[in-house]
């Protein structure tokens, strides 16, 4: 049993590790894929983890009237995202505490961060702040559910709603990733993912324009480690949720299938792992090189449509065995 344990737990680590590492290469990569599409050379792969080594060596500022919610909320973020890395099926299906990965837990963890980042956008008075984080709740409110409901759809051809168990059943059963359900799911959850994420069409991620930003608002009034903590937690972030999409529905590679979990299969699983979310990366920087922002107010639309989708999957499955 011990020893089982202490697998488990150089999974999760692993994984840790990997998503502090692969978060910011993974926004690197779609920073270059857009910059070569648009006819720039761009900034290397790499430029995200330089630019947190940077912010690590400035000086904290804080607003005159900020209270401790300031300072707090990318703590509270880099750990509720680290949490639901380490017990989320990214390498292998067997992490230290699977058990407790619940679509629910996961969901909850990601909602916590990013309350706690609209907390602190409101608590230095700014105009800015307060507008971001309303955009950010506003969007929040409405791809939560529809979050919910796409993985409630692969839970009911699962049979559970725990991660792992859906990842494994996916693999036991790989008829499922061909059916109507998973496809509308998987469409229903990339747009939750954009939306989450803060890319193109709901947001821009390298605007500062007052009109068009939502989560870099939230944020203007960091500097020093606390802005590299809060940048690291978004990318960690996005690695996670395009690891889950590819998972998810393209389950094959990960280690722990069939018994397989020692050192080369958990090595095959991280190399596995970062092709299918670099592959999925590189195709959602191209598509954001294709389209524009949506207005503020159409954002509801493409979000809703995201919710029907998702319900239509969890009918589909419900009507097919």
């Amino acid at each position: 049993m011990s020893a089982t344990v202490a697998a488990q737990a150089a999974v999760s680590a692993l994984q840790l590790v990997a998503a502090c590492i692969g978060g910011p290469l993974l926004y690197g990569l779609m920073a270059k894929v857009r910059a070569r599409a648009e006819g720039r050379a761009g900034a290397p792969v790499r430029q995200p983890l330089l630019d947190l080594r940077k912010l690590m060596g400035k000086e904290r500022v804080h607003a005159e009237h900020s209270s401790v919610v300031l300072p707090l909320a990318p703590l509270v973020l880099t750990a509720s995202v680290a949490a639901a890395v380490m017990i989320a099926p990214l390498i292998s299906t067997r992490p230290a505490f699977g058990r407790t990965a619940d679509v629910f837990v996961v969901v909850f963890l990601l909602l916590l961060g990013s309350v706690a980042v609209a907390l602190a956008g409101l608590d230095a008075g700014t105009a800015f702040g307060g507008m971001g984080a309303s955009r950010a709740m506003t969007i929040g409110a409405l791809a939560e559910p529809a979050l919910l409901v796409a993985v409630l759809a692969l839970s009911l051809q699962a049979g559970t709603s725990n991660l792992p168990g859906i990842v494994a059943a996916t693999l036991a059963r790989p008829e499922l990733v061909a059916s109507p359900g998973r496809m509308l799911a998987l469409a229903a959850l990339v747009v939750v993912v954009v939306a989450e994420t803060g890319r193109i069409p709901v947001d821009n991620p390298v605007t500062h324009l007052e009109l068009t930003m939502i989560h870099e608002a939230m944020v203007l009034e960091y500097a020093g480690p606390e802005l590299a903590l809060v940048t690291l937690g978004g990318q960690m972030r996005l690695g996670l949720l395009l690891s889950l999409v590819a998972n998810l529905f393209f389950p094959w590679g990960i280690a722990g299938a069939g018994g397989a979990a020692g050192g080369p299969h958990l090595l095959l699983g991280l190399l596995v792992l970062a092709a299918k979310t670099a592959a999925i990366a590189a195709v959602i920087a191209v598509l954001e090189v294709s389209m524009a922002k949506l207005r503020l107010f159409r954002v509801p639309e493409i979000l809703s449509a995201a919710f029907v989708l998702a319900v239509l999957a969890v009918v589909t499955g419900l009507a097919v065995p």
